[in-house]
């Protein structure tokens, strides 16, 4: 399916209208899929539906295809974001058409007469098109995943054991219930864990980082690292819905777990990144993909590559991997350095052990420029992970220093994509 000239016209001619009324088309959007298909409960997520995150993020994407609908590869990082979480929560074709049918009826609904037969017809072919991007996306994903690791649909897992790793952080080491050996991964990836939710009578699902590095020639268990967020247990609209509910679980429980997937990730492999510095960021539980990458760095069959650890956190209590992070530093001296900044500090904490900054939030311009963030470098790579202001701070203050746009990769833990500054 193509786009005739006027269609791109017309799409294009949309995009302030879209601006402003975009997440109006998003609420009432998802409002009537949902209402009249309520099997999608199971798909969509609950809470960043009663929150607004999810009508938000569909009105920017809609805005930004109108905006390059005649330049689709400057989206192309966002199809790809979007596309590793549709094979995560196992999206199929059939149901591009059920949505394309309810947006094209909310845009009608939202704008009435302004949305000219024109206009109607432009953007059910614009979807289209978008809708086949998609799908042929997902598809060599799906078909990969099935051929090279023999993985399709949901499996289950058993909670094998829960490790404390701080305060309110837990790892969850989760085992196949066939017993089957399971695939690799890039470091930095992640998983979709689906659980069936009682108070809602709904199947919800949500992504996790893996927090281990990767081992060629097949795992025998996962390990993602979650944090327990203060809300209620079971109650949509509650920030940490099944975080919390999977730290209610106990060892032996079963859950379901997708195909591991993601765009932000290392592949300690790659032999042209031999000898380019690596400078992971962090704070909080945004630690868990860069651990896996740290990890990942160290072991002795890869490429070696400089290595630089900074995480930032309210206390050590809530620091996670503090001592696995201290016994990687010390067994790979010459290859990895780490700065910790520490908001609040016990009387038990020591300077240079557990923390290298106190009382305060991370600040870069208290490193060294050249040692510890590498920017005499040019090729140096950087991975940040964080809530979105902090990601978006980081990288503007790397930005200043010199560092390339391009070399700076951000993740997000939440629906959407991060903003532009």
């Amino acid at each position: 399916m193509t786009l005739t000239d006027a269609q791109i016209s017309i799409v294009k001619s949309t995009a302030p209208v879209l601006k402003q009324h975009g997440e109006a088309i998003a609420t009432v959007f998802y409002h009537n899929l949902i209402t009249e298909n309520p099997s999608l409960k199971n798909i969509f997520s609950l809470t960043s539906q009663s929150t607004g995150a999810q009508p938000r993020a569909l009105a920017h994407a809609v805005l930004a295809y109108a905006t390059y609908i005649d330049n689709l590869a400057a989206l192309s990082h966002a199809v790809a974001r979007i596309a590793h979480k549709h094979v995560s929560l196992q999206v199929e074709p059939a149901q591009y058409a059920i949505v394309g049918q309810y947006l094209i009826q909310a845009i009608g609904q939202v704008l009435g007469d302004a949305a000219t037969p024109d206009i109607v017809d432009a953007w059910t072919a614009a979807y289209g098109v978008l809708a086949d991007v998609f799908i042929g996306t997902e598809g060599k994903m799906y078909e990969e995943n099935e051929k090279k690791d023999h993985w399709k649909g949901w499996r289950k897992f058993r909670i094998a054991r829960k490790v404390e790793e701080s305060q309110n952080i837990s790892s969850f080491y989760l085992k196949p219930v066939d017993g089957e050996t399971l695939p690799t991964y890039l470091p930095g990836q992640y998983v979709s864990v689906q659980v069936l939710v009682p108070k809602l009578g709904h199947l919800q699902s949500r992504q996790y980082s893996l927090s281990e590095a990767p081992r060629q020639g097949g795992m025998e268990e996962y390990r993602i690292s979650v944090k327990r967020e203060e809300g209620a247990e079971g109650e949509a609209g509650v920030p940490g819905l099944i975080s919390n509910f999977l730290h209610g679980m106990q060892e032996g429980g079963e859950v379901e777990v997708s195909h591991p997937q993601g765009e932000f990730y290392v592949d300690p492999a790659d032999a042209s990144k031999e000898g380019v510095p690596v400078v992971l960021i962090s704070v909080g539980v945004g630690a868990t993909p860069l651990m896996a990458i740290l990890k990942s760095l160290v072991q002795g069959d890869v490429k070696r590559r400089p290595v630089s650890w900074i995480h930032a956190s309210r206390s050590s209590s809530t620091q996670p991997f503090g001592e696995e992070v201290r016994r990687i530093v010390k067994e790979n001296p010459e290859q990895v350095s780490a700065h910790v900044f520490l908001k609040t500090v016990a009387g038990t904490d020591q300077a240079g052990v557990h923390y290298d900054f106190a009382d305060t939030r991370m600040d870069l311009s208290k490193l060294d420029g050249a040692r510890d963030l590498h920017l005499a470098d040019k090729r140096t790579d950087y991975y940040i992970c964080g809530p979105e202001t902090f990601m978006v701070e980081i990288r503007k203050v790397l930005v200043g220093l010199g560092v390339e746009r391009s070399k700076v990769h951000l993740e997000l833990f939440a629906t959407g994509d991060v903003a532009d500054e």
